[in-house]
């Protein structure tokens, strides 16, 4: 996505974008509901930011959900499962509730990105630290499975 928050210890911020090397390859978005404000490329043809809260908005087309991590992200998630169109991007914490609730048993695939990424601040400054944690890119739908498996960005896991 850009952006989204993400908390961590590491990090001392809470927003962060979503590298376009990962961006690129997955191919063009029609909507990003957790957009940052100000970004320094586009993630999507349309944006929601924190200010419009995406979550209440109509969701169409096919959606590029970074999420905020932490706790707020299964509600991200929870509407990724209902609008069935989109990747999200989520740390590869398989063993969580989150995982087996709206990634496990209801996505078309996932794709477990090679390494850690760096991310980048909102001025687009790529962060000198990696993710700190294993990230994944789950698909709703098949036109996005057929994303990952074109993408090269790590192994896919079909159901």
């Amino acid at each position: 996505m850009a952006l989204s928050s993400h908390q961590s210890a590491a990090f001392k911020n809470d927003e962060w974008l979503t590298p376009p090397e990962i961006l690129a390859p997955l191919g063009s978005f029609d909507l990003d509901p957790c957009a940052p404000a100000v970004r320094p490329w586009e993630t999507a043809a349309q944006h929601f930011t924190e200010a419009d809260d995406g979550l209440l908005k109509e969701w169409r087309g096919r959606v590029w959900c970074n999420p905020p991590f932490g706790r707020e992200a299964v509600k991200w998630l929870r509407r990724m499962v209902e609008h069935a169109n989109g990747i999200a991007l989520i740390p590869a914490r398989t063993e969580t509730k989150m995982f087996y609730e709206c990634v496990w048993g209801k996505s078309d695939a996932v794709l477990f990105i090679r390494g850690r990424p760096h991310f980048h601040y909102v001025d687009g400054r790529r962060a000198p630290f990696n993710s700190g944690a294993p990230i994944c890119l789950v698909a709703y739908g098949q036109n996005n499975v057929d994303a990952l498996l074109k993408s090269n960005l790590g192994f896919v896991a079909l159901p």
